[in-house]
Parts: structure tokens; sequence; C-alpha cells
């Protein structure tokens, strides 16, 4: 696949990551040895799922196939849904070292907090147990520490954000659902991108973005979820992509797929 170019505001985002993406590497999936360039031409890849708020159907409009990605940093909106089941089965709000950590796990993509909340639910099996009451039937958490490799579905994630953003959701309380969305919509500048580049500047938006670079072959995993409004429409909106040669390709493919799920 050719290489995708980014704007120049967009490449400055994606230099500011790169040191989180190097953490993320050693906590949710293996840190490569080297950033050598893969043996073959890269084919990156991207799947898309739309689902319309506003409309009558509850059905996402899935684009790319609708196959298994990893996560990366989007799991931690999971991993807080997950903590916050916890604590409302034990009719309880969350205590201040669990705002502690996820405050900065969703709005600065904290990879420490995350270590520290998924270990709280109880890794993987923990996750399981949430997702089954979220409705998510194609997510499978990742081994042991590694939360980033969690493995995913576009479908899954809109309904995890349908969990969030529609007040049908059953399994998280109102009280829940706001606190997550307001710390989805508190996402830092520089991680601001992907699904946020759907409709004009200053249109309501919440996010939560994901990436890392695999040891195995050198490409990025490259992610976004959330919601956009359009044109008066709340979108649930989630976008995995795998195979991208750099972060900052990664970032382009994921707001062009974005923007061509819209059109």
């Amino acid at each position: 696949m050719s290489s995708l170019h980014l704007s120049p505001t967009a490449c400055a985002r994606a230099g500011a990551l790169l040191a989180s993406a190097a953490v993320l590497c050693s906590v949710g999936a293996p840190r490569p040895a080297a950033a050598a360039a893969p043996a073959a031409a890269p084919s990156a890849h991207a799947t898309s799922a739309v689902l319309d708020l506003e409309g009558k159907g509850r059905t996402p409009v899935i684009h790319g196939g609708d196959s298994a990605y990893d996560t990366a940093s989007i799991v931690k909106v999971d991993i807080l849904a997950a903590l916050l089941l916890r604590a409302q089965d034990a009719k309880r709000q969350l205590t201040a070292e669990e705002r502690g950590h996820a405050k900065p796990m969703i709005e600065r993509s904290d990879n420490a907090a995350a270590n520290a909340l998924w270990r709280e639910i109880g890794q993987a099996s923990g996750l399981a147990a949430a997702n089954k009451r979220l409705g998510l039937t194609s997510t499978k958490g990742g081994p042991g520490a590694k939360w980033g490799l969690t493995r995913t579905t576009a479908s899954d994630q809109i309904r995890l954000l349908r969990n969030v953003f529609d007040t049908g959701g059953k399994a998280l309380n109102a009280q829940s659902r706001n606190y997550l969305r307001s710390l989805m919509g508190k996402v830092v500048p520089e991680q601001s991108w992907g699904v946020s580049a759907i409709g004009a500047d200053g249109a309501p938006r919440a996010l939560k973005n994901g990436w890392l670079q695999r040891n195995t072959s050198g490409l990025w995993d490259v992610n976004s979820v959330g919601q956009v409004t359009v044109k008066g429409h709340r979108y649930l909106v989630a976008v995995l992509s795998n195979g991208s040669a750099n972060m900052s390709d990664g970032i382009s493919l994921v707001e062009r797929t974005a923007r061509q799920a819209m059109a």
C-alpha cells in the first residue's frame, strides 16, 4: 500500500505520541528490539463501524470486514467500564485511588494507571466477565499483564460505545456512563486525532485512541473509537487498523477511513 501523509498538525501530534508508544510497547505489547523495516512491503488494513444514534436502526454499518485487531490503548475504555461495573455491584462510588488512575488512563492514556486498574479488575478474566454483561462477543483480553494485546472487532467496539453513549444501555448506570463520557471528552489535544477528524471543528466529540508497534514485524496498530456529532446527529464510530509502516501513516489511514465511513 502506498504511503499516506499527514498534515503538519497531525505530524506534530504523531511526534508527540512516539514516547508514549514506546512505553505502551513495554506494558501492552512486546517492545521491539529495533525499528528495522519489515522485509516485505507493508500492507495496511483498516475496518470501520458506524452507528447513527439518531437513526432508526441499531445495527452498525461495517466497512472492511469485521475481523479482530489488537486494541492497544482503546481497551482502556473497556477496563474502566469493567471497574465501574464492579463498583456498581458493590453499591459504592469509585475510590479516590481508582479515580486517580481512571482520569489519566483515559485523558492522557497513562499506561501505569492502566496497569493498576487491569490488575484490579482481574486482568483478562475480569474483562471477559464484564464484557459478557456489556454484550461484547468477540473481544479477548490480552495475556497476563499485556492488556494492549487484547483482541477486538469494530462491531464489538460499537457495542461497548453504546453502553457509554446510548441511553438504552442497561449494564452501566447513568452515573457510570456520565463519568466515562466526561473523561473521553477531555482527551489531551495531542491525542485528539482519529475519529475526531469527522465533522466540523468545535463539534462535540469524545474519543479514545490506541497505538503500538509490533516487535514481530515493526508495523503499527493504530485505532480510534468514540462519539462525534455531524449535522445534529450523534454517531458512534470505531476504526481499527494494522500494518502501517509508521505511526503517522497509521493516523492518516484511520482518519481517512473514518471520513470515508461517513461519506
